[in-house]
């Protein structure tokens, strides 16, 4: 491969690259959403916005779904848990 060819193929990856962070990111404003829904919800129900019970499932299951695409599960684990922390702003409607 030459060098021109190696530069492009580096610049279609990258830009795929930039397509999935863009992804990610819409994504993560939908899960935004959903919490701040969620956070009305508990509010209007008297519910505490902390449910760590939940909050140990979502690890679980992040962790499970990590294993199971072949991914660091600790390293998922971690990127959950600053979702979850992010997300119980928006619940809180401190975000």
């Amino acid at each position: 491969m030459s060098s021109n060819e190696s530069g492009n193929a580096l610049a279609m990856l990258r830009e795929k690259v930039e397509q999935v962070d863009t992804g990610i990111v819409a994504l993560l404003a939908q899960r935004i959403e959903l919490a701040r829904a969620v956070g009305t919800h508990k509010r209007e129900a008297g519910l505490a916005t902390l449910d760590a019970k939940r909050e140990a499932a979502v690890l679980r299951r992040a962790g499970t779904l990590a294993r199971e695409a072949g991914l660091p599960e600790e390293a998922v684990r971690q990127l959950f848990w600053t979702i979850i922390g992010i997300c119980r702003h928006a619940q809180d409607d401190t975000l």
